[in-house]
């Protein structure tokens, strides 16, 4: 019987990192840029649809915006 290697804890926790999540939230970020680009190139475009995305868009770059203040490192005083 083969069984799957196992994931050692180093990378198990690297894969929910706080840099991770934020890659993560980058690339699904361009993911909706590209689609509301190619949405908006329709004959006729699905406003709500685009509407919809824009906010996902949105909600994703303030969760990037407050992901990248936390990993700043504190300002000396």
């Amino acid at each position: 019987m083969h069984r799957a290697p196992a994931t050692t804890p180093v990378l198990k926790s690297n894969l929910h990192s706080p840099s991770r999540q934020l890659i993560d939230l980058r690339m699904m970020h361009a993911d909706l840029d590209a689609r509301i680009d190619l949405g908006a190139l329709e004959a006729v475009p699905d406003e709500f649809l685009l509407r919809r995305l824009k906010k996902q868009r949105l909600a994703l770059r303030d969760q990037i915006d407050c992901l990248e203040r936390a990993l700043q490192p504190p300002e000396p005083a």
